[in-house]
């Protein structure tokens, strides 16, 4: 097993103090700069969408990975984000403001509700995000003037100063700087005290509190960036469905981003990227799942609803770290045979006993 011998005290804070985890990373760069030259337009479409989702799951990250606060409705933020890049387009608003104004209004709607629910944990918070979630669904449908309503509403295409980006690579392109721009600000987040006062909160909310951390400020500011983010995520998504309804950010929507984030490994922004790309191959999976299941189970209404809700419960149970988990125990395991033990990794209690049954 190689071990890091650190020198310089920026050396703790650094992102990739690894040299193998640069070169992991540095090769996946390289890999999506050039997947153009390679692939067909239509699997650019395919990696933009999964860069939206990869987006919306590091918000999520942001406020249930590094801050512990559960949220059943983050669908809500990417149809804000989504209808109101539409709305503000359609209104000849320049792309580059009408996607800031995206993650600025779906950020303030968090702050909100963050701040409404700065005082409940667990279930409670839990309920609260899911009825927040169907409150939204109902004010875009109902919304008409602005949002279309049901009918839904059009997405004009994306534009910089009188050109339009027609072509899948260029539209590739734009989300890739974006994805890099994001991944790269919560990285510099979580490192700085911002960020250390959500893991502290997350961790133990009385340990934070006596160590002078003013617990329900940190919570409105990490609902703040997760659904600036995933407003973002959301407006970047409009360009690729063309054409919006309420229905599409529905209460699948919201399990889909929590499969995502617990699939690929709570408290890091890996894990985020991995359950985009669990995320994206799922529905194939299911599909073929509707093809071996008999046609009285396979023609049920609601097979993604129990896959999701299993694959969930299953990870909780078996893995909990998540893909990401698995990941560092598998190169742990090969840097260290044959002398790896299997007590490595036994789970840890991060809690408080006075905080157990919260």
């Amino acid at each position: 097993m190689r071990v890091l011998f650190k020198t310089t005290y920026n050396q703790d804070i650094d992102h990739l103090v690894d040299p193998g985890e640069r070169i992991r990373v540095g090769l996946v760069i390289a890999i999506a700069l050039a997947a153009p030259l390679f692939v067909s337009s239509y699997f650019l479409s395919e990696l933009a969408m999964f860069i939206c989702y990869a987006l919306a799951g590091i918000g999520l990250m942001v406020l249930l990975g590094f801050t512990g606060q559960v949220s059943f409705g983050h669908a809500a933020f990417l149809g804000i984000g989504a209808y109101t890049q539409a709305a503000l387009m359609t209104r000849g608003i320049p792309f580059v403001v009408s996607l800031s104004l995206a993650g600025l209004i779906a950020g303030l709607v968090g702050a909100a509700l963050g701040r409404a629910v700065s005082r409940m944990h667990g279930f409670y918070l839990a309920v609260a995000t899911l009825a927040f979630a169907i409150v939204t669904e109902s004010v875009i449908g109902a919304a008409e003037p602005i949002t279309g309503g049901h009918m839904g509403l059009k997405v004009s295409p994306i534009a910089f100063f009188g050109y339009e980006l027609s072509q899948n690579w260029q539209i590739y392109y734009l989300y890739l700087a974006v994805l890099l721009f994001v991944i790269w600000g919560v990285a510099n987040l979580m490192r700085a005290p911002a960020g250390r006062s959500m893991i502290a909160v997350r961790d133990s909310e009385t340990s934070a509190k006596s160590l002078g951390i003013n617990v329900g400020s940190v919570k409105v500011r990490a609902f703040f960036v997760s659904a600036a983010i995933t407003g973002v995520a959301g407006a970047l998504l409009a360009h690729l469905l063309f054409y919006l309804s309420p229905e599409t950010f529905n209460l699948l929507e919201s399990l889909r981003l929590m499969l995502m984030v617990v699939v690929g490994g709570l408290g890091t922004i890996s894990g985020a990227i991995l359950g985009a790309i669990f995320v994206s191959f799922l529905p194939n999976a299911i599909d073929v799942l509707r093809a071996i299941l008999p046609s009285a189970v396979a023609d049920q209404a609601g097979l993604e609803y129990l896959v999701f809700g299993a694959v969930i419960a299953l990870f909780i149970i078996f893995e909990p770290q998540g893909i990401y988990g698995r990941w560092l125990k598998l190169r742990l395991f090969i840097e260290t045979y044959p002398y790896y033990r299997r007590a490595t990794f036994i789970r840890q209690k991060r809690y408080l006993k006075s905080e157990r049954f919260r």
